[in-house]
């Protein structure tokens, strides 16, 4: 629904009929959207015409990033890690399992 509101704004009847749920159903989901504060209605005569709010998809991107970048520099030092681990501990032999040798 976000995506197709990013195209710009579409009256509620317009994107109920590209979903297979019921017009209640989408309805529903656009409540939701509109008590995060991602859509914005409008009603004029007796539509209803709904509009994307950005900001708040700006906001938790920004946040996310953060954390994108704060995983990645760990990930990094731990594959640094791992692999000079590896190249120092040398050629290993696997260990039997289970049954003892005679």
């Amino acid at each position: 629904m976000l995506g197709i509101l990013a195209g710009g704004e579409v009256n509620i009847g317009m994107l109920a009929q590209r979903f297979p749920i019921s017009f209640n159903g989408v309805s529903k989901h656009v409540k939701v959207l509109e008590q995060a504060g991602l859509v914005r209605r409008s009603v004029r005569g007796r539509e209803h015409w709904l509009a994307l709010r950005p900001a708040p998809l700006r906001e938790a991107s920004h946040w996310l990033e953060h954390y994108r970048q704060f995983w990645d520099a760990r990930l990094k030092a731990l594959e640094e890690f791992l692999v000079r681990d590896d190249a120092t501990a040398g050629p290993t032999r696997p260990q039997p399992r289970g049954r003892s040798s005679r």
